[in-house]
């Protein structure tokens, strides 16, 4: 758990560039999830992998210094001397886009919903409305999506239709889920976290209905036996998602009513209304911020806007 946390902090530091952080002793862990698909943790957001005779799609990049670290552990599983071909992006955090850059300079297709690319373009501030913000730069030219889509897109590769699904007003107004239907296995990116209250970026057009709208949206639509890879976190299943759903329904029902009730935010964290998921409280996202996350959601208050909008 504190490994996790760790990386998911590492979000806070993006605003620092990924230039003024030390990667030489992050290692990459490959965890086989099913058929030809991996999982690969280091620092930043998991990565799935396709991995086959027509060579590799990754979903998400973490950090350009890891690069490298990546490509040698696809490598290492000695399926395909075959390159990453694409890469397919969750949304635009910079710990799931900073490795774009490096994989686009060796030939792969970078792949995102219209959001994601807008929002690398343009860079700008991103937060929950409160007391989490960040500052991404905007990422340079080689960085961005050159194939965006709209809905849906598929992507035909190693025996599979690998489709990388919108769900809009997650964690951003840029997320996708990516299912591979023969390995029955998706990539939730961060609107499923396993290192307890998630980070709904509402600056950026996140939304605490719109995270609970996708995932009951994936629950219900998903094969029940489906393996999930979250954005952050171990390997998980339905009942994951499920549990963490019924957290948000849960915490955001308290903040309403304490909103029904005209209290102030700051009372609201006096109170500790969210003591009993004291257990999600984490050193990313701890009770007061999501306190302020629930609010500023369920206000419509979205704090500093990135540029574009």
């Amino acid at each position: 758990m504190g490994s996790v946390l760790a990386a998911a902090a590492m979000l806070l530091g993006q605003a620092a560039s990924a230039q003024n952080q030390d990667f030489s002793k992050v290692e990459i862990k490959v965890t086989k999830v099913s058929g030809n698909i991996y999982m690969l943790e280091g620092a930043g957001g998991n990565i799935a992998a396709s991995v086959g005779e027509d060579g590799i799609v990754i979903v998400d990049d973490q950090f350009a210094p890891l690069a490298n670290k990546i490509q040698a552990a696809l490598k290492e599983l000695k399926i395909t001397d075959k390159p990453v071909r694409f890469v397919i992006n969750t949304h635009y955090h910079g710990d799931h886009t900073g490795g774009n850059e490096p994989f686009a300079n060796v030939g792969s297709t970078v792949i995102a919903h219209d959001n994601v690319r807008k929002r690398l373009e343009t860079g700008g501030t991103a937060g929950n409305g409160g007391s989490i913000k960040m500052e991404q730069k905007a990422a340079p030219k080689p960085a961005l999506p050159i194939i965006t889509f709209e809905h849906e897109v598929t992507v035909h590769l190693n025996g599979e239709d690998i489709r990388a699904l919108h769900f809009p007003s997650g964690h951003t107004d840029g997320d996708s889920i990516i299912f591979f239907p023969k390995n029955n296995v998706v990539h939730m990116g961060d609107d499923f976290v396993r290192y307890g209250f998630p980070f709904i970026d509402v600056a950026s057009g996140g939304s605490l209905q719109g995270m609970i709208d996708a995932m009951e949206k994936a629950t219900a639509q998903l094969p029940t036996d489906v393996k999930v890879i979250p954005g952050h976190g171990a390997l998980s299943n339905l009942d994951d998602v499920r549990a963490f759903t019924k957290m948000l329904k849960e915490t955001s029902a308290v903040v309403q009513k304490a909103l029904n009730e005209h209290e102030t935010l700051d009372q609201m964290k006096q109170a500790k209304i969210l003591a009993p998921w004291d257990k999600f409280s984490g050193q990313f996202i701890n009770s007061d911020a999501f306190i302020e996350t629930l609010y500023n959601s369920l206000t419509g208050h979205k704090g500093e806007f990135l540029k574009h909008n």
